[in-house]
């Protein structure tokens, strides 16, 4: 993301979210709209009214973003399926962005949700979510550069209990930080995990797609950085004390959504997400 700016992709995302909101079987969202910035808001509200494209440039966005909505619910359900199971009295979102689960899912109630994100998206997401109703026990936000910041150092002036169960949501991240950055946060991560944590992260896998999506990131100012096949990834998490429960495709996770997400996520091949858990923390260093 460009300094000073709040992260485009995250906005992206949300839009995608808004956009599927009761328009997707088994899916609903309605903290997205709320959260996005006013110019995006518009944009979706439009998209929702059905109103014609004003031109072929605006017809091929409203494919994208139509498109993307069906890629988010399916990448959101599965990602707050592992997190409802889990059912920990903690919960930290990684990357927070524009993610409204502390605002939307009632399974949360009694739990402590810490919202780590850059502090250029969080001072934006923190004016937006104050209109929303709390769902979440307690929201605690953790300001975090993960590349120039101590996250440990963070986490604990925030509260974070080491002893107690975590679910660590790390959904829109990875795919732009180097191995050196993953591994530095899952070290954190690792030490602040008691028994029986679960870890959840949304990931690339290595794919000539990425070259093609990497250009527009680029110019977003947001660059892949990382990319893993599943045997890489269960050996990274078990390197870090985790061990590996689920990991799918978003195309064969698609499968299980009903016709029209299936179509949307048939070439989403290498979009992964990875959900593992914890036996023991790791030794502190």
């Amino acid at each position: 993301m460009k300094p000073g700016q709040a992260s485009q992709t995250a906005v992206r995302v949300c839009m995608g979210r808004a956009l599927a909101d009761g328009a997707v079987d088994h899916f609903e969202d309605p903290t997205a709209l709320e959260l996005l910035p006013s110019d995006a808001r518009a944009r979706v509200e439009q998209m929702r009214g059905g109103g014609p494209p004003r031109s072929l440039r605006d017809k091929l966005k409203r494919f994208e973003i139509k498109q993307l909505s069906l890629v988010m619910a399916a990448r959101t359900l599965e990602i707050d399926a592992a997190l409802r199971s889990a059912n920990h009295p903690q919960v930290v979102i990684l990357g927070a962005g524009l993610d409204g689960r502390a605002w939307r899912m009632p399974e949360l109630r009694e739990a402590v949700v810490f919202e780590v994100d850059h502090p250029d998206s969080q001072r934006d997401k923190r004016a937006r979510s104050s209109s929303l109703a709390q769902r979440a026990g307690d929201v605690r936000f953790v300001p975090v550069d993960f590349v120039r910041d101590d996250l440990d150092a963070a986490l604990e002036r925030a509260g974070h209990d080491r002893s107690r169960p975590t679910t660590w949501v790390w959904e829109g991240v990875v795919m732009y930080l180097t191995l050196r950055d993953i591994e530095a946060s899952l070290s954190v991560i690792a030490r602040r995990s008691a028994a029986k944590s679960r870890l959840i992260i949304a990931y690339h896998a290595p794919a000539l797609i990425l070259r093609v999506v990497g250009v527009g990131l680029r110019r977003l100012g947001e660059p892949l950085r990382s990319a893993f096949t599943a045997a890489e990834m269960r050996a990274l998490m078990q390197k870090h004390g985790f061990a590996v429960v689920r990991d799918e495709a978003l195309s064969t996770i698609g499968r299980t959504l009903g016709a029209e997400v299936e179509r949307g996520t048939r070439w989403m091949k290498h979009m992964r997400i990875v959900t593992a858990d914890s036996a023991a923390r790791m030794p502190s260093a």
